[in-house]
Formats: C-alpha cells, structure tokens, sequence
C-alpha cells in the first residue's frame, strides 16, 4: 500500500510540474489575446491604445491567477507512510492532508482558465482520491 501511496503521490508531483511550466505561457496568451481584442476593438472606433492600461490589465490577471502557491502534502504523506504511529493517528493526519491536497487542487484549478491545465487538475484530483480511498483503508 506504500508503494502504491507513492506512486500516486509521484503522479500528483509530475502534474505540478507540467502546471508550473504550463502557467507562465497562459499569462502570454491571455495578453496576447486581450491586445488583439482592444486592438480590433479599438481600431474601429479610432480609439488609441495606451500600452500602461494593458500592462495594468495582465498584471491584474497575473495576479488574480496566480498558481505558484503550489505547496502539497505528498512529503508529508511519504514521510508518514513509513513511519510507525499508534493506530488511528497517521490515518487521521493523512486523511487532513489529502483534504488540504484537494483544496489547493481545487483552487489551481478555479484560477488557472487553461485546457492544459485543467487536465493535469482532474489527474491531481483522480491520484488524490485513490490517496484517499487507501487512507480510509488505514483508519
């Protein structure tokens, strides 16, 4: 069951990383897009774009769909996995982290409005709930 902890743990830490490389790129487009708009937009209108107004727009957006606060409890799950605890305990603390993996899963994914990354979001949540269904097993 370890081994198996592991692994999916392994799983959720590879789709993280494709979701770091993936969100600066996400950013790009939504600038890219959002020049075109104004642009097209705009340029019908005879109105000019003032390049601070769409640099003001994408930090906003940056901000506001910031995923880099990334942090998962998969350390602390292998850790516990092999350590010896009285019964009841270790299912308990696992049980809490696999809520709080969700959670930020669940937030990555309500932020980052990317195809892409939505995909490796539902591979998160699918090996945090086998995590949980092995952790019920402990408890």
């Amino acid at each position: 069951m370890a081994a198996d902890l592991l692994q999916n743990c392994r799983s959720v830490a590879e789709s993280l990383d494709q979701i770091e490389r993936r969100a600066p790129l996400v950013v790009e487009d939504y600038r890219n897009r959002l020049l075109e708009r104004l642009k097209r937009t705009l340029g019908d209108l005879g109105v000019h774009l003032d390049p601070g107004d769409v640099i003001r727009e994408v930090g906003l957006y940056t901000d506001r769909s910031d995923i880099s606060r990334k942090s998962f409890a998969c350390e602390a799950i292998s850790t516990s996995s092999r350590k010896h605890q009285p019964p009841g305990s270790s299912g308990r603390k696992l049980d809490f982290l696999t809520q709080e993996m969700f959670a930020r899963t669940n937030t990555i994914g309500s932020k980052a409005n990317d195809v892409e990354i939505a995909r490796h979001v539902i591979e998160i949540k699918t090996a945090v709930e086998r995590i949980r269904e092995m952790i019920q097993n402990i408890e």
